[in-house]
């Protein structure tokens, strides 16, 4: 896999993937904006802004005319908000790469923000944030966040609240937009049946002519300090929901590829320890799992369960029996490989699709200012060893960094379950 950059005068970058045995093509536009640059006043705003650019441009006046142009020839269009990142993209046949490129820019440069559609999609919004509330898993794994970072706004829903979702005018999105949606930190990254110089010409001609801009900084987080931290959020539920997390590495740490084959071993697949030992030998939760959540400057490293009420403290009493297991023994060499064989093959057969290399390259072009191939990230996974696994579980797991939330049939207990997290 081998790709092509370009940046335009105004700072926009052009990355391309040509992968011409496919019949689709992808694009993304990246943007390094998401909620953590918002001011509370405007919490959820990168999100709100997300959804309005789908309601109706210039050329495309409605909602349905924007998104019938891409479904109707069988292509997909979509965009997602992070604490860092908004993206936008469409995946159709390679005969319609300048439809979709023509969608997404005018969606882009031209959006409406008609006030009547600002009303309609703010009560969308909202309902969105309360179908999270109504569904312990999402609500759980949102609330780890802020244990973990309390009220900086790395901390808080990237969807926002209801009051402030409700207080955001159509001035505040367009200055936001402005403010925040910028070529010096804009990525357009493309995939599939296509050649570079095309490429270059469509961005050139439409993206490529907005002012730089300078790229958006956004507030500093620091973890909150003084664990063991607990918050336990009541709800009536037939099963219990939780999240166990410590502090960990941003994704900028040259130690990641260590944190991602202790996150494999712990919590990857039906063969991880904590699925082997949680369900397959006694049988305390049906789901169980591990991610890393990692920022800029920032990072956190999860673990997920959903319970049945009584068996919570046997879940919480196991995993961290399994924390302290790592922490105080090296992992044998045959489950570090065996793990290594998971995350290179994991990695390589996403790659056969045009959406997962345009994001493989956009995302680190964005995040990294660099695109590191297959090989070295390969590379950097071989390199990874028993001994720097041990080295940061010893860092990572101890009582002080311990964070839980959990969602469940529980009042006031935050003491009980405190108590539970102890080496």
């Amino acid at each position: 896999m081998g790709y092509e950059k370009t940046q335009l005068k105004n700072g926009v970058r052009v990355i391309t993937n040509a992968m011409p045995h496919t019949q689709s093509v992808s694009t993304i536009l990246y943007y390094g904006v998401g909620s953590r640059y918002e001011e509370d006043r405007i919490a959820g705003i990168s999100h709100y802004i997300e959804h309005m650019v789908f309601k109706g441009t210039k050329k495309r006046p409605t909602a349905k005319e924007i998104s019938e142009a891409i479904e109707g020839v069988g292509g997909v269009l979509n965009a997602s908000t992070g604490r860092e990142i908004t993206n936008y993209w469409a995946k159709v046949p390679k005969e319609n790469f300048e439809l979709s490129f023509d969608v997404l820019s005018d969606m882009l440069l031209n959006a409406n923000f008609d006030p009547a559609e600002i009303e309609k999609e703010r009560k969308v919004i909202i309902e969105e944030l309360h179908q999270t509330l109504d569904s312990p898993p999402d609500l759980v794994n949102e609330d780890i966040n802020a244990v973990l970072w309390g009220a900086q706004p790395v901390g808080r829903d990237i969807g926002g609240s209801d009051e402030t979702v409700g207080g955001i005018t159509r001035e505040d999105l367009l200055t936001y937009m402005k403010q925040y949606y910028l070529p010096a930190d804009m990525v357009v990254s493309v995939a599939g049946n296509i050649q570079h110089d095309e490429v270059v010409k469509l961005v050139e001609d439409t993206l490529g002519q907005l002012p730089a801009g300078e790229r958006p900084v956004a507030r500093p987080a620091k973890t909150l300090e003084g664990g063991p931290l607990v918050h336990v959020y009541f709800k009536e539920t037939e099963q219990a929901n939780l999240c166990l997390a410590v502090p960990s590495l941003n994704y900028t740490d040259p130690r990641r590829y260590i944190l991602s084959m202790m996150d494999t071993i712990m919590g990857s697949g039906m063969s991880s320890r904590l699925f082997q030992e949680i369900r397959e030998e006694r049988g305390l939760a049906y789901t169980v799992d591990s991610y890393t959540n990692q920022l800029s400057d920032t990072g956190a490293w999860v673990i997920y369960s959903g319970v049945d009420p009584d068996n919570i403290d046997d879940t919480i009493r196991a995993i961290v029996d399994e924390l302290k297991k790592l922490r105080d023994e090296k992992v044998p060499e045959a489950e570090l490989e065996k793990a290594k064989k998971y995350n290179k093959g994991r990695m390589l057969l996403s790659l056969e699709d045009t959406r997962s290399v345009a994001s493989w390259a956009g995302g680190q072009e964005l995040l990294l200012d660099r695109i590191l191939t297959v090989e070295e990230v390969v590379h950097f996974i071989d390199a990874v060893t028993v001994d720097q696994i041990h080295e940061l579980a010893q860092e990572m797991f101890k009582p002080e960094n311990l964070r839980l939330s959990v969602v469940g049939p529980y009042k006031d207990q935050d003491d009980r379950f405190r108590e539970l997290l102890k080496f």
